[in-house]
């Protein structure tokens, strides 16, 4: 018999556990074809961006059954990052200073309300941490809270003047720039 003409046998797949660890089949995920592969991608990518993992992937995984390779492919990735990303609870952090530490890498990232929660947390252990409190008005002042960024820039200078001259400096109070408050605040021995 030719070899084209051989029936060749597939070998079955092993059995999979299904809910509660009983063998069964495990459902694939429900996949996208056609117009709506990339709606499917960008909504993804809008929860990736909120840092809404879990719901990301469901929306990637869907667009990783269109027609379009290239958005399965990238979807592809993007699922797997939020599997990663939703695997870890995120940093331990003990003490004051990894709290600051680990709020100005989200001041960076521009995760405003998450960076105002940890350096909080740093203010509960030390209410007179002055880098602190200088780090939370220049969030504050990102974030267009500006009566609570002055009212914690003020604070900052107060403890430790060296904080004035650093605000002067910092493109993160340009929001505070115009406000005479501010002004006096920054240079005191300006007449106004």
């Amino acid at each position: 018999m030719p070899k084209s003409a051989e029936k060749r046998s597939v070998p079955e797949p092993p059995p999979q556990e299904g809910r509660n660890g009983q063998p069964g089949k495990v459902a694939a995920p429900p996949r996208d074809t056609g117009p709506h592969q990339m709606d499917s991608f960008e909504e993804g990518m809008r929860l990736f961006h909120a840092r809404m993992f879990p719901q990301a992937r469901e929306f990637f995984q869907r667009a990783m059954g269109g027609a379009d390779r290239a958005v399965a492919h990238r979807a592809g990735l993007h699922a797997r990052i939020c599997e990663q990303r939703s695997e870890s609870a995120g940093p331990v952090l003990n003490t004051p200073e990894e709290h600051y530490n680990y709020a100005i890498t989200l001041i960076n990232s521009r995760d405003l309300p998450t960076a105002q929660k940890h350096l909080r947390a740093a203010l509960d252990a030390d209410s007179a941490a002055d880098h602190v409190l200088y780090a939370l008005a220049a969030c504050q002042s990102l974030g267009g809270e500006l009566q609570a960024a002055y009212e914690n820039l003020k604070r900052a200078i107060d403890l430790q003047p060296r904080n004035r001259l650093a605000a002067r400096q910092d493109p993160d109070f340009t929001a505070l720039a115009e406000h005479p408050v501010f002004t006096r605040l920054l240079y005191p021995d300006r007449k106004i």
